[in-house]
């Protein structure tokens, strides 16, 4: 895992001197919106205003475990009320770094949620739905996310078509530099829209070959057919688009189990060895893992790894991985290689959870040129 402090001055000088490319790219990203609670679980109540919070996963479940055969009570103190959903959180990341970014998403419908209305002063927003609601229990060795999803199931090609416009759709989808569509598992007819695409607008697509990034979102719930319905989607793609798929070591570990591939273990190596074969089964560009310490990036038969800018103290976590998703595409998109592109994607994800905020690239820069410690 090569990076060193040369490295890390290096990215800095090629972001700094690419701030105004940056500002050229246009992206078209979706299609889920959630509204995020960001939640603390009481272990102890001292007073009105003081609490000792649950810092650990395995500690809540203790008590959960606990209650078989009774009951429990469980206090949870909201920390942050924020927009959610792995969309809006990439979208908002990009721009930050000053893409021209237009978001179709589950916003609010008729009207938009007042939590988005910051995010649509820094992009151009379209919403033809009503967000989903996440409950993000947050530890220091984790995150618990509850979801309310009953409203994303209005996310579909007809409503797309009909609130958004298919001439529209097939204009931002046809031009954007970058488009993404992440969050498949929350989102029950995305397979169906892409299907739509590949069969409707894509062999209309005309000039240079365009990225088109993927995020799948923890497929656990989702059947084995469904997923592996939806990774052949994503490979068909390739004859469109420059395709990135995202994962992160979950999401990698529940595909390998899809298609038969066997988990050794963890490590790098492991990883690297796995990132491989899956690559080869599902076969697109880039294929990008994140573990939360960690990132590699498999292009061809060729594997690289990066290490991250981890913290044990993070301010918050949830979006972390749509940061580091956000900064790897501002890599690819400048034309980076996969080390420079995995850098920036765990310095963007590093510096988000330590400031629950989504850097600039000058504000990239700088963590790189001092790089925190702890």
């Amino acid at each position: 895992m090569n990076n060193t402090p040369e490295l890390r001055e290096r990215c800095a000088r090629k972001l700094l001197s690419a701030a105004a490319s940056a500002r050229g790219f246009s992206a078209f990203i979706g299609l889920d919106g959630f509204v995020d609670e960001i939640l603390h679980v009481v272990d102890k109540r001292e007073s009105a205003e003081k609490y000792q919070r649950l810092p650990m996963i395995a500690a809540l479940a203790e008590r959960i475990k606990g209650a078989v055969g009774k009951s429990t009570n469980l206090e949870v103190v909201n920390q942050l009320t924020k927009l959610g959903g792995n969309g809006p959180i990439m979208a908002n990341a990009l721009a930050s770094f000053g893409f021209r970014v237009t978001y179709l998403g589950m916003l609010g419908y008729p009207t938009m949620h007042p939590v988005f209305n910051d995010f649509a002063k820094r992009a151009e927003v379209h919403t033809i739905g009503e967000p989903g609601h996440t409950d993000a229990l947050e530890f220091e060795d984790g995150k618990i996310m509850v979801g309310k999803h009953s409203p994303l199931k209005d996310m579909n090609w007809a409503n797309i078509q009909a609130r958004f416009g298919r001439e529209r759709f097939a204009e931002r989808f046809g031009s954007a530099d970058l488009v993404g569509f992440v969050n498949w598992t929350m989102l029950p007819y995305m397979s169906d829209v892409w299907q739509a695409l590949l069969g409707e607008l894509c062999p209309a697509l005309q000039g240079a070959r365009r990225t088109l990034f993927f995020d799948l979102a923890d497929p656990e719930k989702r059947s084995p057919a469904d997923l592996g319905r939806a990774l052949q989607l994503i490979a068909s793609f390739e004859k469109y688009f420059n395709v990135t798929l995202g994962l992160n070591e979950k999401e990698a570990c529940s595909v390998a189990d899809v298609l038969g591939v066997p988990v050794k273990d963890r490590s790098p190596e492991g990883l690297s060895a796995l990132g491989l074969e899956l690559n080869r089964r599902v076969p697109t560009g880039t294929l990008a893992i994140h573990p939360v310490k960690h990132a590699l990036a498999i292009s061809g038969d060729n594997v690289t790894v990066m290490e991250g800018l981890y913290t044990n103290k993070p301010l918050i976590t949830t979006g972390a991985g749509d940061h580091f998703n956000a900064g790897f595409c501002l890599g690819k998109m400048l034309g980076l290689d996969n080390a420079l592109s995995l850098l920036i994607g765990v310095t963007n994800s590093g510096h988000y959870v330590r400031t629950a905020h989504s850097p600039t690239i000058a504000d990239l820069a700088g963590i790189l040129r001092n790089w925190p410690t702890d």
